[in-house]
């Protein structure tokens, strides 16, 4: 168990408009800092007053991309305490991040206990009305001044909040998504599975393209044959066929999204027939022709649950269930939102409560 020492900022913000906040737009008034040195391991655990960061300029982080992220959220009750959903596979897949880019394990009670102490200590900022969360961001940079090439001898482990409204503008409105067929947002063997900035980085060019055509996100296909289906921007994507859900199998080029495990346990719990499994766009485009595709969905810390309305697919636009959130999407978003929020049964003890009876509120 972790020692954190807590220290407190002497002038508190003013906190947005919790009606218009976006996504990402504010921070909260603390942070979370643990530091890593070679040879003393992960040390002096504190929360301190959210400030800039001062860094050598030749610190790796910025010359080799040595760095990683996680996404989760704080969740406001209506009795006024504070749900947190599964940060133990967030701590779990922070892991398997910083292993494949040689960066050092942090335990993952360690990383549940260091979120808490944040949120709690920032309670006030989890706002109340409805959609809205506080967005938790952990993640980790490598600091070692020097251009070698090598893993960093020294690192930062961070979290900061940002309260939060809808990821996207439609809200839970279906979106239109672009099927992305020229570049690739990852392959077997690179680090598509795990949570790192470059993947992110290098995704952009697709997703700027598809805004400026309209369309909310990027569908990416497979880096070799260009046809199987991947992942959708900053979601996975499931399909519903002829009654049964498919969703692209964990093949090392996609990310082990914690909003996809969930949906694919909430499936079978339903006796719903789930599929992981490779996904062609030939497959999609001949069921929505035959009137066969039935739903599509993304999943994802930030959205939850995104309806899918239409695909955009070589000049060819596919309309998905008139436009209109499936039966299937409705019930899966209506379950993960409920239990996030305390109003619907946690059967699978996904649920972690923050007490919060002195400091609650969007004060």
């Amino acid at each position: 168990m972790l020692t954190i020492d807590i220290i407190k900022a002497k002038q508190l913000k003013d906190k947005p408009d919790p009606n218009n906040l976006g996504f990402g737009n504010y921070f909260t008034d603390h942070m979370f800092v643990m530091d890593y040195q070679e040879g003393m391991g992960w040390h002096n655990p504190r929360v301190k007053p959210y400030e800039d960061l001062h860094l050598d300029p030749s610190a790796v982080v910025f010359h080799y991309g040595q760095e990683m992220f996680e996404g989760l959220k704080a969740y406001r009750r209506q009795d006024g305490e504070i749900n947190l959903f599964r940060p133990d596979m967030n701590g779990k897949r922070l892991n398997n991040t910083n292993d494949r880019i040689c960066m050092p394990q942090i335990p993952v009670e360690d990383f549940v206990q260091a979120v808490r102490t944040l949120v709690h200590t920032d309670a006030s900022w989890v706002p109340e009305e409805a959609g809205t969360s506080l967005y938790i961001r952990p993640f980790v940079i490598a600091t070692e001044p020097t251009l070698m090439v090598n893993p960093s001898k020294s690192y930062l482990f961070m979290i900061i909040l940002s309260p939060v409204g809808a990821y996207y503008k439609e809200g839970l409105n279906p979106v239109r998504i672009y099927v992305e067929d020229t570049y690739v947002r990852a392959s077997k063997g690179g680090v598509g599975e795990a949570k790192t900035g470059g993947s992110y980085g290098a995704s952009m060019i697709a997703q700027k393209n598809a805004k400026n055509e309209g369309f909310a996100q990027v569908l990416w296909l497979d880096a070799i044959e260009h046809r199987y289906v991947e992942e959708v921007g900053t979601m996975n994507i499931f399909f519903k066929i002829r009654g049964k859900v498919y969703t692209p199998a964990l093949s090392g080029s996609i990310l082990p999204g914690i909003t996809r495990d969930s949906v694919i346990s909430l499936l079978k719990s339903w006796d719903i027939p789930i599929y992981e499994e490779r996904i062609s766009m030939d497959t999609i485009i001949e069921a929505s022709k035959n009137g066969d595709l039935e739903e599509v969905f993304g999943t994802g810390t930030a959205a939850v649950i995104s309806p899918v309305g239409g695909i955009h697919f070589k000049g060819l636009d596919f309309v998905v269930h008139n436009n209109e959130i499936g039966p299937i999407t409705r019930r899966i978003y209506d379950t993960l939102t409920g239990m996030q929020y305390g109003n619907v049964k946690d059967d699978f003890g996904w649920i972690e409560t923050i007490e919060d009876k002195n400091d609650h509120g969007w004060l």
